[in-house]
């Protein structure tokens, strides 16, 4: 199975600025997670910045990045100005990894790629892990998914979904066979798809939940969803994560 990996890395960020380049182990965060793109197997990993600063410590570390436009609004609109920058063909399958997941386990990666193999039928495909933690479920800033009975994806929310009515009517405790899923933010496209993402218009779904894949599901594309049974690594997205992720790395 070939793929490549671009990984999107915003400089600016709200609630961490300049958070590519926060140390973690003596390194920046952003080579962390090119690092477990390359173990996963990937026959190439481009950073896409709009920042020199992180283009710099990329090719300072021997690796490949590019400047992208500052006036993007999601990573997936990043992707497709590499793959026009690259002239990659339809055909080749990209994986988006997140920039600030510097744990993440390249099993992952290779599996976002594999889901798309195995369904041609799809124009994007992700990974979700089973919820367990109520308050998980609850907590806007884990992302839900459900999906139909061939494994696409039918939406994604913020909200907890599905509801199970009469279990939370009486409080009782999410229930043992509740099949409750936490979308895991890893994407695999092939270039013809993001071609064509970039002439989608945004939808009024997307901009509510702020979830970028609603675009896909809006204009009624197929997104598959390979169910893991790898959790997701905590990634960062504030200084408390931050300080977390340290931890992990014996780097507090």
């Amino acid at each position: 199975m070939h793929f490549r990996v671009v990984i999107p890395a915003r400089y600016a960020s709200s609630r961490l600025p300049g958070k590519p380049l926060a140390d973690i182990g003596g390194r920046p965060m952003v080579l962390h997670a090119l690092e477990r793109a390359l173990q996963a197997g990937a026959e190439s990993v481009v950073v896409a910045t709009d920042d020199v600063r992180v283009l710099q410590a990329v090719e300072a570390a021997g690796h490949q990045a590019l400047m992208t436009s500052p006036a993007h609004q999601s990573g997936t609109e990043r992707l497709v100005e590499v793959a026009e920058t690259l002239g990659w063909p339809d055909g080749t399958l990209v994986v988006n990894v997140q920039g600030d997941e510097p744990l993440i386990d390249p099993a992952l990666i290779r599996e976002a790629a594999r889901q798309l193999v195995l369904h041609d039928d799809a124009v994007m495909a992700t990974l979700a892990h089973p919820i367990h933690d109520h308050a998980d479920f609850i907590n806007p800033n884990v992302v839900k998914v459900v999906a139909d009975e061939a494994g696409y994806a039918l939406y994604f929310s913020r909200a907890p979904i599905p509801w199970p009515r009469d279990a939370f009517a009486s409080q009782q405790p999410m229930p043992h066979e509740f099949g409750a899923l936490r979308h895991i933010g890893l994407y695999a496209y092939r270039v013809g798809f993001l071609r064509t993402y970039a002439s989608l218009a945004s939808s009024p779904l997307e901009r509510y939940e702020m979830l970028e894949q609603l675009r896909v599901l809006w204009h009624g594309y197929r997104i598959s969803l390979g169910v893991t049974p790898i959790a997701p690594a905590p990634g960062v997205d504030t200084q408390e994560d931050l300080a977390r992720v340290r931890a992990l790395f014996g780097a507090a």
